[in-house]
């Protein structure tokens, strides 16, 4: 199943939606494929301050647990507690109701990200 089009992606596997200034956050279907059922999910309290390249939150299934990377410097200003209460629900959609938080952003140079079609180029999806 490609990825979405109207996103960037990470080596990390991390996606990235620009929605005005404010980016949603999320992980690919390669990810939860690659995790297997998702059983927890740890993600940072609103007003937290994320950084580039670090992490943010825990990702935990049947068969690993996985750090979760920001690919943006910016603040929390909401998390998906569909998600946090119901960690399946990346199972099922890791690209819409599966989306991890937001964070206000400033300016972003997507050209650091994979477009949908390098990403999927780059790990051999279809």
């Amino acid at each position: 199943m490609a990825s979405p089009t109207d996103r960037f992606y990470t080596q990390t596997h991390e996606w990235l939606k620009l929605q005005g200034d404010t980016v949603l956050l999320g992980i690919t279907r390669f990810a939860v494929d690659e995790l297997t059922d998702v059983t927890y999910v740890e993600l940072p309290a609103v007003g937290k301050i994320l950084a580039s390249g670090k992490a943010f939150g825990e990702i935990e299934s049947v068969k690993a647990t996985s750090e979760l990377y920001s690919p943006v410097d910016g603040a929390v200003v909401k998390i998906n507690d569909a998600v946090k209460n119901d960690p399946s629900t990346l199972n099922t959609d890791p690209y819409e109701s599966g989306w991890l938080v937001a964070v206000k952003a400033g300016p972003l140079d997507t050209s650091a990200f994979m477009s949908a079609a390098q990403y999927d180029a780059k790990f051999n999806i279809h």
